[in-house]
Parts: C-alpha cells; sequence; structure tokens
C-alpha cells in the first residue's frame, strides 16, 4: 500500500500523519500538527507543537528531513517571534496569520522526506537535493515598498533574481506559488496587477502557461506588509515532465476573469507523480459563483472541482497528503468542520480564517497529492 494515514496523539498535541511508500529511497511524509487544549497560554501551545514534532522526527519519522513547514496563527504581530527562536531547523519556514478555527492559537503543517539532503543554496532558498534535482523552497518573503502592487512586484524582482543564481527561471522551474494578503478585499487587485505584468515580461501567458497558485486573505507581523510569498521550483525539471490542469467541464481558464494563474500542475518522474492543486472555490467553467451564501453547498461544489482536477492527473483523494481549507466567515467552522470529518477524518487538514480573494465565495481548499507510476523514460526523484 503506497499510502498510510494515521493519527498520533502526544500529551497535549495530536498530529495527523499521511505517508507515501512508493519502495524507493524518498519516502514523503505530510504532518499537521494541532494543540489539544485551547485554554493553554500561547508559549505553552507553541511548546506543545514543538515537543510533539520532536518526537515524531525521534520516532515514527526517525531518518525524515523537513523539506517545508507553515504555521498557522492567530495573533501573528505577538506570536511569529517566538517562533523564530525556538524554531531553527533548515528547511524553507511560512509564518502567517490565518487563525486555526479550533480556537486554539497555532497549528503546523510539516512537508517531510528521507533519504534527501537539505541546506541553504547560494541564493538563499532553501535546497532539498537528491538524484538529479535540487527542490528549491521559500517562505515568508516579503517587503515594505509603498502598497501591495509594488511589493509584489518586487517579490518576483527578487525571487527571479534568485532563480538566476540556481540556474533556473520563473516560467520553466516554479511550480508553485502561495500570496498571502493583508486585508485580501482591498490589496488582492495589486498583487493581480503585479503578476499579471510580471508574468507577461518573463513570456507567461495564456497561450503558454502560468502557475499554480493559492493566493488569500493572511497577515504578516508587520501590518505594512500587504503581500508575502512562499513558492516552490525545481532545478534541473524538464518541460515535458511538467502538466497542467484545466478541468474545463468545471472550471474555466482564471485569465477569463483577469487573473494568471493555474488550476493544477502535475510532475512527473520515473517513480511517481506529484500533484499540486491551487486554491480552488466554489465556481463553474463561467467563472461563477455557484451557490452564493450557501456552505455547504459550497463546500461541496469546491470539492468536487478540486476531484475533478486531481481526476485529471489519474487521482483521487486517496493520494492527497494534506488539505488547507481556508473560510470567510469563522461562524462557518462547525458545519466545515462536520463535513470535512465525515468525509477526511484522519487526513491531515487545518481550517483556518482566510478570506478567499472574491468576497462571494465562503471557503476554498488546496492541496498536494502523490501517486506510484512507472515512467522508465523519467528521471527517478
Amino acid at each position: 500500500m503506497d499510502h498510510l494515514v494515521k493519527t498520533i496523539t502526544f500529551e497535549k498535541a495530536h498530529a495527523e500523519v499521511s505517508k507515501f511508500d512508493n519502495g524507493t529511497e524518498v519516502r514523503e511524509y505530510h504532518v499537521m500538527l494541532h494543540v489539544d487544549d485551547a485554554t493553554l497560554t500561547y508559549s505553552e501551545q507553541l511548546e506543545a507543537i514543538l515537543n510533539a514534532y520532536n518526537s515524531l522526527l525521534e520516532g515514527e519519522l526517525k531518518g525524515a528531513r523537513s523539506v517545508f513547514k507553515r504555521y498557522f496563527l492567530s495573533d501573528s504581530a505577538n506570536q511569529a517571534d517566538d517562533i523564530i527562536v525556538n524554531d531553527v531547523t533548515d528547511c524553507a519556514k511560512s509564518i502567517i496569520e490565518q487563525a486555526p478555527l479550533d480556537g486554539t492559537k497555532i497549528a503546523l503543517w510539516v512537508y517531510l522526506q528521507t533519504n534527501v539532503q537539505t541546506g541553504v543554496g547560494k541564493s538563499g532558498l532553501y535546497e532539498v537535493r537528491h538524484g538529479d534535482f535540487r527542490h528549491l523552497w521559500n517562505g515568508s518573503a516579503h517587503n515594505m515598498a509603498a502598497n501591495s502592487e509594488y511589493q509584489t512586484r518586487l517579490l518576483f524582482n527578487e525571487y527571479s533574481m534568485q532563480l538566476l543564481e540556481e540556474g533556473c527561471t520563473l516560467k520553466d522551474n516554479c511550480i508553485r506559488t502561495w500570496f498571502f494578503v493583508n486585508d485580501v478585499d482591498l490589496n488582492y487587485g495589486g498583487v493581480v496587477r503585479a503578476r499579471n505584468q510580471f508574468f507577461f515580461t518573463q513570456g507567461l501567458t495564456v497561450n503558454t502557461h502560468f502557475i499554480a497558485s493559492t493566493g488569500i486573505g493572511g497577515r504578516q507581523a508587520d501590518p505594512n506588509v500587504l503581500s508575502q510569498m512562499d513558492n516552490y521550483a525545481i532545478a534541473g525539471i524538464e518541460q515535458e515532465q511538467i502538466h497542467y490542469l484545466y478541468a474545463p467541464s468545471h472550471l474555466n481558464r482564471t485569465s477569463d476573469y483577469g487573473v494568471s494563474f493555474e488550476r493544477g500542475t502535475r510532475v512527473d518522474y520515473q517513480d511517481r507523480r506529484q500533484v499540486f492543486i491551487s486554491g480552488t472555490a466554489s465556481i463553474n467553467n463561467k467563472g461563477e459563483i455557484m451557490y452564493p451564501k450557501d456552505i455547504r453547498k459550497q463546500t461541496h461544489r469546491m470539492w468536487e472541482n478540486v476531484e475533478t482536477l486531481l481526476a485529471e492527473a489519474e487521482c483521487t483523494y486517496e493520494d492527497v497528503g494534506y488539505m488547507v481549507v481556508y473560510l470567510r466567515d469563522t461562524s462557518d467552522y462547525q458545519v466545515v468542520h462536520q463535513l470535512y470529518e465525515e468525509r477526511f477524518h484522519g487526513k491531515p487538514y487545518v481550517i483556518v480564517h482566510a478570506p478567499v480573494c472574491r468576497s462571494g465565495w465562503l471557503v476554498e481548499m488546496e492541496c498536494m497529492a502523490v501517486r506510484k507510476v512507472d515512467n522508465p523514460q523519467l528521471k527517478a526523484y
């Protein structure tokens, strides 16, 4: 069996763990860590999360290295510094205010792999090395330019220069981005304008391809940061290994309504296929919001859209390693949590407060899947 999902309990926290093992050197894990007692102080909750994570590294996940981490916080201005001090692991770390909606102050998603070498590349990007590939991760990139458009433009400028130092380009090597926008209703337009303009200068158009992405509400510790970016690229990847997902029966092209990202991207290796699903909401193939103001029906349509994208990559929800669920209205948490527990109990997921880029979308989700394949003409992961 390639996939295994289990829940592991600790003294004050628990972890949902998914494991992908296709019999090769590189096993993949996604871990979602949750605090069990919302009445604990923030320091106690952070300690519970870190103790649980360290216990996993000493036990269930022994030998695995962290590739990427994302901390979800309820109040980043008062909480982010403690993470920087207490978590010194050598992987890319994303720290964002997107409050876990179970009432706790912190949750943590970690992506780990075995038999890889990790470190900081010459560009400052974190690299994960195995075989012929270097996987380049970055988290919490930001600057203090005047508005969200300028900030995003500078983020892309800096990232492109980092990629060039690694022998890569945005067009050929970047697989996934995340944009966390402070006051998304006000500032998302500037992010879109900057991305559209920058992509055009890089030859990324509706006739070529864009990049899988999530653009969602989220706040950095400094309120002057209006746009924070996380990203992932692969050095050594060939273009025939990358395929884009469209699900035209359910979804339209994002360029139809003036934005520039792919609905999903699959990356094929000799031994596995990885699938990156962008932030996906309740939408139809005309770009219209489906089931306005109905959180239950929007959740079911969102699931259907994601399922259709996964199917285009010959995957199912069984292949999904983690899910992040974004809610605009915190009062919808109980309903959405019940729905997820009924369908995905035990699978690593977190539900956080993060308004979607269109006010009519009440819920959005993203995920990553991996499945075993046999492509002898390609290089192994």
